[in-house]
This record gives C-alpha cells, structure tokens and sequence, in this order.
C-alpha cells in the first residue's frame, strides 16, 4: 500500500530481531528489507557487491550483514563492504510507523530502471 512518496512493506512483528524479508521489484533487483537487533529497519539491494550472493539470507550483526556466499560484510547504513573488501549496494530510505515498515517509493522506481 501507498502512503504518500512511502510503499508499507508490512509489519515491523512479521520480520524476526536480525532477520530480513525480501520484495520482489518487477524487472528489477529484489530489495532485502533487514531488522537490526535494536528495532531499526534498512533497505538496500539483495546482491552482494562481490558475487551477487543474496544478503537477506546473511547473518546480521550490528547494523551489517555478512553475505551467505563468501562473508563480505556489508554496512546496512551505506550499502558499503566493510574491511578490507570494496564494493558497494545501493541503499533506500526505510522507516517504521505505527508497527509498519515503510519503504521510499523510490527505492522500486530506481530498482526497476537499473535493470
């Protein structure tokens, strides 16, 4: 549902403490929407910079995910490779409301483009 320049992604309860859920962006990357142990939320593509390993599926410490694949670890905050590892997701704009996740709407609009 629409709010605004902001899409509700669900609810905040339907995503475990250090877990993510993935939405799906028609003729794009799918966006990774992850919950940090402290109750934030973050959205960025669900592509590893490295091999396109999918991040929701990583582990998340902190405000970071480690990829599935080869453990890069990735920053929720700016989408970049932490440590020695280069590379970068794009990020988007999250937010909690009212118990909902919400997302930029823009964040489909450039996921749909960049495909």
């Amino acid at each position: 549902m629409m709010i605004g320049d902001w899409l509700d992604v669900g609810a905040l309860a339907d995503i475990p403490l250090r877990g993510a859920r993935t939405i799906a962006v028609a003729d794009g990357d799918d966006i990774g929407v992850f919950r940090t142990g402290d109750d934030r939320v973050f959205a960025l593509v669900n592509r590893c910079p490295h091999k396109d390993g999918p991040l929701s599926q990583g582990i998340i410490h902190g405000h970071a995910v480690s990829c599935p694949l080869h453990n890069w670890k990735i920053s929720l905050e700016t989408g970049e490779a932490l440590g020695e590892d280069k590379g970068c997701v794009p990020t988007f704009p999250a937010k909690v409301e009212a118990g909902r996740v919400l997302i930029s709407r823009m964040a489909i609009v450039a996921t749909a483009r960049a495909a």
